[in-house]
């Protein structure tokens, strides 16, 4: 009976003195923080996606915090509201943000592409891209290994089995540009989104001049300028050989689309 009462008596002192030696070195090690950043990270989605150039939303509401504008500094996935909710808290004025989505700048179906080999190793664009062309001839476009899927943490992309190109819903996406980074090849980007017009973009990544790029596919951009002549908005211009749309000068009226005379360009309508 003595061992048993000693033993509790001894662990229960433990106890204690464990807690005490606790209590202290909490109290002096601990950490000030506002508790205005506990109040927007509550407010932020979560998902720690990088696409406000901030290592996660923590260091995004740190950021808002300490800032003395919010000028530059907008969480990409978050409304308007929300924005306006952090300024609020911070006694800041929040910019408006400008909704963004992934866009696909390749249409090299296997079709429009036909495959010429069959890689037989890992599935990876990042390792495809670094020991050889492809499975096409086309060293532009998209490899099809769906790093970009892999890499989207708001389950927005799927590879589509038929065309074998990464599909992007629309619904889901919110521009995080995790799938850009994780892109070896530059063919996903992102583009300027407004519901009330329909989403253009070209669907090629080649550079080539034309006569190059016609071989390996039978829808890339051969840089014509075409679309460039055409748009009354100005948003179409071409670089090394490669048209390129102006998302936020882009009217959506299509003229482009049906100017090009290789279906390089592509029109997507939220409401369609």
């Amino acid at each position: 009976m003595n061992i048993i009462l000693t033993t509790i008596i001894v662990l229960g002192m433990t106890g204690i003195v464990a807690a005490v030696v606790l209590w202290f070195v909490a109290k002096r090690f601990h950490v000030y923080e506002n508790p205005r950043i506990a109040e927007i990270e509550e407010l932020l989605p979560g998902a720690n996606c990088g696409s406000c150039g901030y290592s996660g939303c923590h260091a995004f509401a740190v950021a808002c915090v300490e800032a003395t504008s919010l000028d530059g500094i907008e969480c990409p996935i978050t409304s308007n509201a929300t924005m306006h909710e952090i300024g609020e808290i911070v006694g800041l004025a929040a910019a408006e943000n400008t909704a963004r989505v992934a866009i696909v700048k390749c249409n090299g179906t296997c079709e429009n592409r036909p495959p010429l080999n069959r890689w037989q190793g890992p599935r990876s664009c990042a390792l495809e891209a670094s020991l050889y062309v492809g499975q096409s001839d086309c060293a532009n476009g998209c490899l099809g290994c769906g790093d970009c899927v892999a890499a989207c943490p708001f389950d927005a992309i799927a590879m589509n089995q038929e065309s074998g190109l990464p599909l992007v819903d629309y619904g889901k996406c919110v521009g995080c540009g995790r799938c850009v980074a994780a892109c070896p090849r530059g063919v996903m980007d992102l583009a300027v989104f407004d519901a009330s017009k329909p989403l253009v973009h070209v669907a090629c990544n080649n550079h080539d001049r034309g006569p190059a790029a016609m071989k390996v596919c039978k829808v890339s951009c051969i840089g014509c300028g075409k679309c460039v002549k055409v748009c009354p908005a100005g948003a179409v211009a071409v670089k090394e050989f490669l048209a390129g749309i102006d998302s936020e000068k882009c009217t959506g009226c299509g003229t482009c689309v049906e100017a090009c005379p290789r279906n390089s360009i592509t029109s997507y309508n939220k409401e369609s």
